[in-house]
């Protein structure tokens, strides 16, 4: 759940994007893929299955994907099949509104547009419990799968739609968008480039007002509730930046069978290297969301924090840099829609037949791995192993 920006195209020459350090990756099955870029259309066609908020978001960012058409959607809203989408709401972003959605097909059942023979990359957008299922089922059906995150509620449902990707030689993208969002991004770049060092550790935090439209939010087997919904964002970019932690030790608020508020500590075998995130849910509806970080690198320390008060984005600390020197740098930042950028990533690796190592299936498995053994030391009142 993050901030939404209607801002211009991605220009990936702009914002450069690589693998951290490719050591730190493990070796994923999804890297033997036999798509080359002459068996794809100049255009990839997709078809996004679920309409509700994710399905609107990514449906307005792919207007501004090059190389990129929406021909499909699915839903069994007959109202929204025929555009109005007006009952859509999120935490952010523009509210619903009417689509005009002219020549775009329009199925009731999935099964159908995996069917359609003029797709080629699977968009979904249905809640989590029903992603392994929509997942490994367009993998079969010959379609690469771009996944709304959590991957799955349960590692072993992800580890099958990991291994879906690997036998039928097919990209399968996980729509973790942290990486691409601007201040992240400069992180990240900083975190490959070693100009002032390498990544210390930091502590990062994400937390919401509870979304009282979703019913079944804080149901494990539906959306999986806060943890996996929210905090694996934190989650993910952290495995992203160093690697798969061996141990978590956190503290949590239970709300029923999951947590409503979580402070983890991520132990690595690196002791240099000091990790911490907070993040849930608040009963306060004034402030919708806030997402923020302080990350320490070896010369320098980045901060940045922005909230969502009354509906009004906020920034309430600008990317900052505080260098090893005493200067106060504050970075220009193009602005990039992240949305948009990560779908223009992942039809970009549909063309060339490359992995996305942002957008990988099995660094979202760790990531959801994370999410879990951290959900299991909460409960649990102690430290758990990886």
């Amino acid at each position: 759940m993050l901030m939404w920006a209607s801002l211009e195209p991605y220009r990936p020459d702009r914002v450069r994007l690589h693998a951290l350090d490719p050591s730190s990756l493990k070796r994923n099955p999804e890297s033997r893929i036999s798509n080359p870029e002459s068996r794809i259309p100049t255009m990839v066609r997709i078809g996004i299955v679920g309409v509700g908020f994710m399905g609107m978001i990514h449906y307005l960012a792919y207007q501004k994907v090059r190389g990129a058409k929406v021909a499909a959607i699915c839903t069994r809203d007959k109202k929204k099949l025929a555009g109005d989408w007006r009952g859509i709401q999120g935490n952010f972003g523009p509210p619903g509104a009417m689509m005009d959605l002219g020549t775009i097909a329009r199925h009731e059942r999935w099964q159908d547009l995996l069917a359609d023979p003029n797709i080629d990359l699977v968009d979904v957008c249905l809640p989590p419990k029903l992603h392994a299922e929509v997942t490994v089922a367009a993998l079969k059906a010959g379609k690469h799968v771009l996944c709304e995150k959590p991957i799955a509620l349960t590692v072993a449902e992800a580890r099958r739609m990991v291994n879906a990707a690997q036998a039928a030689e097919k990209q399968l993208f996980i729509a973790h968008v942290l990486p691409f969002v601007p201040e992240y991004a400069y992180v990240r770049q900083l975190a490959v480039s070693g100009k002032y060092g390498r990544p210390l550790g930091g502590h990062f935090k994400r937390i919401i007002a509870d979304p009282l439209w979703l019913t079944d939010f804080y149901d494990p087997a539906a959306v999986g509730g806060p943890v996996v919904d929210l905090h694996i964002h934190d989650a993910h970019f952290i495995r992203l930046l160093w690697g798969m932690p061996v141990a978590v030790q956190s503290t949590g608020r239970p709300r029923g069978d999951v947590v409503e508020f979580i402070n983890t500590q991520f132990v690595f075998s690196d002791k240099d290297v000091i990790v911490t995130a907070a993040s849930g849910v608040i009963p306060q509806q004034g402030r919708s969301f806030t997402h923020a970080f302080e990350i320490y690198f070896e010369r320098a320390t980045l901060i940045y924090d922005s909230a969502v008060f009354d509906g009004q984005a906020t920034v309430g600390a600008p990317l900052t840099v505080l260098t090893s020197t005493g200067k106060v740098l504050r970075p220009e930042l193009r602005e990039v829609d992240g949305f948009v950028a990560e779908l223009t990533e992942a039809v970009r690796r549909i063309r060339s037949g490359k992995r996305s190592e942002l957008l990988a299936g099995d660094l979202a498995l760790d990531a959801l791995t994370l999410c879990q053994k951290e959900t299991e030391s909460a409960l649990k009142w102690r430290a758990v192993r990886i």
